[in-house]
């Protein structure tokens, strides 16, 4: 579906029409999505109760450190996925399963909020200077956000059904999450292989129409 001067929305790379200019952008569109979603729930789960001292794996802003095996290969095969599984103490909050998922919806309202922040980047830039790069941290951070409506943990609507298992089903709560991530690529897989989608139909005209809004068209 492609948007002007836009790539389609959401970006696949396709390997037998590789586009260096798409690659690249999209690479540096991850890295900012994955970063950005990892450190919004590092922030929010501190300010929530779950502070540490000189924490090494929060706040550092390191993009790579924060990328996750399984969620690139997903963002390669999809278009979407999420970074390295942010460690949270459930037990220093003051009500554990509502504050670990407002924790975790933290990463893609912050990655909707870079879309925002890229958006106005790009019309800043237009007349001068072609904002294809800023188009797509745009188009993946939508998608990143949008995506997370899958009810699969990692992501963010997963996170709530895990926690809307009760505690005491502890194995099936351990197998949900375990099993979520490969759950997530497989459903890409098909998603791709599909000739008329799984979740695509649903949610792509939905992560466009964001798209066009944040562009303003």
């Amino acid at each position: 579906m492609p948007l002007g001067s836009a790539w389609p929305v959401p970006f696949v790379i396709d390997p037998l029409h590789l586009d260096t200019g798409a690659v690249t952008s999209f690479c540096i569109s991850v890295l900012l999505a994955a970063m950005i979603n990892a450190e919004a729930q590092a922030f929010v789960a501190a300010l929530l109760g779950d502070s540490r001292v000189a924490p090494k794996d929060r706040l550092h802003f390191n993009a790579f450190l924060h990328l996750s095996l399984l969620g690139t290969i997903c963002y390669v095969l999809g278009g979407f996925g999420w970074p390295r599984i942010m460690d949270i103490d459930s037990s220093k909050f003051k009500h554990p399963r509502t504050y670990t998922v407002i924790t975790r919806s933290a990463g893609p309202l912050a990655n909707l909020l870079l879309a925002g922040i890229a958006g106005s980047l790009a019309n800043i830039i237009k007349p001068f200077w072609d904002p294809r790069v800023l188009l797509m941290v745009i188009g993946v951070n939508v998608t990143t956000a949008l995506y997370n409506l899958i009810i699969l943990p990692p992501l963010a609507a997963g996170v709530l059904v895990h926690e809307l298992i009760p505690p005491g089903y502890a194995t099936l709560r351990r197998t949900f999450w375990q099993a979520g991530p490969f759950l997530i690529l497989a459903l890409a897989l098909l998603e791709r292989l599909s000739p008329h989608g799984i979740v695509g139909p649903y949610l792509n005209p939905l992560i466009v129409a964001i798209f066009n809004f944040i562009q303003g068209l």
